[in-house]
C-alpha cells in the first residue's frame, strides 16, 4: 500500500511544477505581450511594403 502513496505524492509534485511554470509562462506574455506584437507588426509592415506607424501603447502599432 504505501507504494502507491509515494506514487500519488509524485503526481501532485508534477501537477504543481506544470502549474507554476503555467503561471511564469501566463505573466511573461502578459508582461511582454505588447512589445512581441508590435515586432511582429512591424516585421508584417516591412513584408507588404507599408511604413510602420508606432502607437502610443505597446501593441498598439499598426501599418500604414
Amino acid at each position: 500500500m504505501k507504494r502507491l502513496e509515494n506514487k500519488g505524492q509524485a503526481l501532485v509534485e508534477y501537477v504543481l511544477i506544470i502549474a507554476l511554470v503555467t503561471v511564469i509562462a501566463v505573466s511573461l506574455i502578459k508582461v511582454f505581450g505588447g512589445y512581441l506584437k508590435d515586432s511582429i507588426t512591424k516585421t508584417s509592415c516591412e513584408l507588404v511594403g507599408e511604413t510602420y506607424v508606432k502607437g502610443d501603447n505597446p501593441g498598439e502599432g499598426r501599418c500604414k
